[in-house]
């Protein structure tokens, strides 16, 4: 039975063990969407995680949703990150970049010209996003015209094949969260009447482009999915999931995929529901630790296990699993907001 320290091949990467670290937003970015100097040493802090998925990263300018957040759109942003992988491969890690367009979740101050956000239908997230002055309502979005959508999806393409130059092993698809392409997903939030609205096909239909369009670019082998059904987050409520997560696991089973990441953060049991009929690498995150990750890989749940949060403070997390030591916790002020302070200065066990 594997376990969470033993191998495993995922798509074309090689892993050590099975213990992926999970994306998360750190907002250490400059106002041109580079990532900071020190956030090298941050992802190599943490490469003896079988696998690093970067925090989310946008694709376009239009697609950024929060201040200080990372592109990869600019040369100057390939460059920032390809000190971040170099990095991590000199540790001996391997990295994927996550790729996302938030659509409605952005407000117009991060936008070029001050633009609408764009998303499926022009309806808008209750609540408020945060702005570095304060927070902000979130406004009415523009809905995408039919023919502006395979344009979206090369954005995507043109992030992956950016994301290989700076030095990625791969790509993360971010389907997740209540961005973009789950705003597709959601009956809720695409009213849309064309082919990319009303049935489970038909509002699948933009995830699928967007994912045989970076396969066909970058290789079937270096391209993952995140999916979080009813995640209570963003506005998502998905009232037909039960028919939406199996349409999409037959779909993306004949797409030989390197890995699906299911994360259960909702209403909807996706690794009892997902795993019978993906048929690929399916791994599972959200709310795991060793021993639950373990139990997970023994009785065939999950291929690998993703960790978030225990990754803040613990930079050395395989080690410390694996030798039952104690975790530390991270500092709740910190994981969003300034410097080195709560990100980079977490000490590994001597």
């Amino acid at each position: 039975m594997p376990t969470l320290y033993d191998p495993i091949r995922l798509g074309d990467i090689d892993l050590p063990n099975r213990i992926i670290m999970a994306p998360m937003t750190r907002s250490r970015a400059d106002a041109d969407g580079v990532p900071l100097p020190f956030v090298k040493d941050y992802y190599a802090q943490r490469a003896s995680a079988g696998l690093i998925v970067t925090e989310a990263i946008y694709v376009s300018r239009m697609a950024k949703g929060y201040v200080r957040t990372p592109g990869l759109v600019t040369d100057q942003q390939v460059m920032g990150w390809m000190q971040v992988t170099q990095a991590v491969h000199d540790a001996g890690g391997k990295i994927f970049a996550q790729l996302y367009h938030t659509g409605r979740v952005a407000l117009p101050d991060f936008l070029p010209m001050r633009a609408l956000p764009v998303a499926p239908s022009a309806i808008a997230i209750e609540g408020q996003n945060k702005t570095d002055d304060g927070p902000k309502d979130f406004v009415v979005p523009r809905a995408l015209e039919t023919d502006e959508i395979p344009g979206v999806a090369s954005e995507f393409v043109n992030a992956a094949e950016m994301a290989l130059a700076a030095g990625f092993d791969g790509v993360e698809i971010h389907a997740a969260s209540g961005y973009l392409i789950h705003q597709f997903l959601d009956a809720a939030i695409n009213q849309r009447k064309d082919i990319y609205g009303g049935s489970v096909q038909n509002r699948a239909r933009f995830l699928l482009l967007v994912v045989d369009r970076v396969r066909d670019a970058i290789g079937d082998g270096k391209v993952g999915l995140k999916l979080s059904p009813r995640i209570k987050f963003n506005g998502v409520t998905e009232p037909d999931a039960e028919e939406m997560y199996p349409f999409l696991a037959k779909e993306l089973s004949a797409r030989n995929l390197a890995y699906l990441h299911g994360a259960k953060q909702g209403g909807y049991e996706i690794h009892s529901e997902m795993r019978p009929l993906y048929k690929g690498n399916y791994v599972a995150g959200a709310g795991f630790t060793a021993e639950s990750g373990n139990a997970a890989l023994a009785s065939g749940a999950a291929d690998a296990i993703v960790f978030g949060k225990p990754f803040l403070a613990n930079p050395d997390l395989p080690r410390r699993m694996r030798e039952g030591l104690e975790l530390a916790e991270a500092d709740p002020k910190t994981i969003y907001w300034g410097g080195e302070q709560g990100y980079s200065d977490y000490p590994a066990l001597p």
